[in-house]
């Protein structure tokens, strides 16, 4: 019985092979490489303002455009709202709005900073179709359509409660 514990511990175990799964990893590395989808990512710039600047000039006109769950509201800081754009079958007026952008671009031509204020759960598309009707509108030059700029230098914050726009504005 004791010879036979003896045999036992001299038996060595043998040794992993993994040739196998090194070759697999060799070939289904590059492929994983090769096939991956790389995503192209589109980054839009936002200008803001410096906190020296605010101090030094403070801007005759500024434009807010205000992004509700029942539509947009175009404003002016100080001034109140001047518009608004209320939302139709589930979606916004990106039209109409482009549309008034312009006509207040029409009317100070040398503003250029805006700020988008948002409504919680706001979907990020909305933010993007907003940001898009702010900094430009296409318009014919000739027999060409070109991007003119409107307001480029958007900031971005958080809405007011509605109640406090109305008691503001009235």
């Amino acid at each position: 019985m004791r010879s036979n514990w003896r045999k036992r511990r001299r038996v060595e175990t043998p040794d992993l092979e993994i040739t196998a799964f090194m070759n697999l990893m060799v070939v289904l590395v590059p492929f994983l490489l090769i096939t991956a989808v790389f995503s192209r990512l589109a980054i839009i710039e936002l200008n803001l303002p410096a906190a020296s600047s605010a101090a030094v000039e403070e801007p005759v006109f500024q434009l807010e455009v205000t992004v509700r769950d029942d539509g947009l509201e175009v404003g002016e800081r100080t001034n109140g709202l001047l518009t608004r754009l209320p939302r139709t079958d589930g979606q916004y007026d990106f039209r109409g709005l482009a549309s008034y952008l312009q006509r207040v671009k029409a009317s100070y031509p040398d503003m250029t900073n805006a700020t988008v204020l948002l409504e919680p759960d706001v979907p990020y598309d909305t933010l993007v179709q907003v940001m898009d009707a702010l900094r430009f509108f296409e318009a014919k030059q000739g027999s060409q359509v070109v991007q003119a700029e409107l307001f480029p230098d958007i900031s971005i914050g958080d809405a007011p409660l509605a109640g406090a726009v109305a008691r503001k504005g009235g």
